[in-house]
């Protein structure tokens, strides 16, 4: 759901510039859940974030004397230093991404052939989000391209393709590769795994 694709700014000229990124929520304030956790950028003077860089510095370090120790080439090696812990609450790529996950694992076991109870309840969940859903400018996107383009609930195939293309809309926008919305390919990725097993 998250389009992060250009950074907003105040529209008080007095406020300084937001950092690359930061978006604003509709109060006005910078948004959490609207902004990925990179670009938050915490007080340099601040104790805790010089533990934090200190202890991300040991990480790496570790990691690449690990690496040394059992002849592992270092440039491979990967270091996370940027990661947050998991205790922590979503930001708009992870909220993002278990949002795509559950829409898409959803349309994966829609029915074929959709009762028009069934039928009305997926309306119902999809229309909630862009009046649900947290980050409120990708809330108000979502609403925008629903009214363009109305969601299909007439069956599992046509669910899982307007899923796609919804999904694949945002993925452009933020310079990501598309998918393909051929329903084996969806059915490979949300349902079934791929054919040779890796995931079975």
């Amino acid at each position: 759901m998250p389009d992060v694709s250009s950074p907003t700014t105040s529209s008080n000229p007095s406020t300084a510039p937001l950092p690359p990124g930061m978006i604003l929520g509709p109060d006005g304030k910078p948004c959490k859940i609207c902004t990925a956790f990179r670009h938050w950028k915490p007080p340099k003077d601040s104790s805790k974030s010089r533990k934090q860089t200190q202890s991300a510095s040991v990480g790496a370090t570790s990691a690449v004397m690990s690496a040394l120790a059992f002849g592992q080439n270092v440039a491979q090696t990967p270091v996370e230093v940027d990661t947050r812990p998991d205790n922590c609450p979503p930001d708009v790529e992870v909220l993002g991404r278990a949002t795509w996950t559950f829409l898409h694992t959803t349309a994966a076991y829609y029915p074929e052939k959709p009762t028009p109870t069934q039928r009305a309840n997926m309306l119902m969940l999809l229309k909630s989000l862009p009046v649900l859903y947290p980050c409120s400018h990708c809330a108000s996107h979502l609403g925008e391209n629903m009214k363009t383009s109305p969601p299909d609930v007439s069956s599992r195939y046509g669910l899982s393709r307007w899923l796609c293309l919804q999904h694949n809309e945002v993925n452009e926008r933020l310079g990501k590769k598309k998918f393909d919305c051929a329903i084996e390919k969806l059915d490979e990725r949300w349902k079934d795994g791929p054919s040779d097993g890796s995931c079975d």
